[in-house]
């Protein structure tokens, strides 16, 4: 699938990879821009949403000095703790969806 292929392109080392063409999931979330970064626990729980990090440029030479909202968040949740921040503003291309 094209999906495949991207994710191969990008050399992503993603879990899954999710395609919601009308946009019914993003609307769901209330996802407004690309990235929106959604952190969901094995039950289901919503648990963080925002930003991947607090550093909101393209920059490739920022991440390294960025806190990253989501592995926090992922390391919170396997000290069993609840994620802090669990919400940010996330930042990048605002969503577009179909009408």
């Amino acid at each position: 699938s094209s999906a495949r292929a991207e994710i191969a392109e990008y050399n992503a080392a993603s879990s899954e990879y999710l395609l919601d063409p009308n946009g019914k999931i993003g609307r769901m979330y209330g996802a407004s821009a690309t990235p929106h970064m959604y952190v969901i626990d094995e039950d289901g729980t919503l648990r963080y949403m925002g930003a991947i990090d607090d550093t909101p440029t393209s920059d490739p030479a920022d991440i390294e000095g960025a806190d990253n909202y989501v592995r926090s968040a992922l390391a919170a949740l396997d000290r069993g703790e609840a994620p802090d921040p669990n919400a940010t503003r996330a930042y990048g291309c605002s969503v577009k969806y179909p009408d």
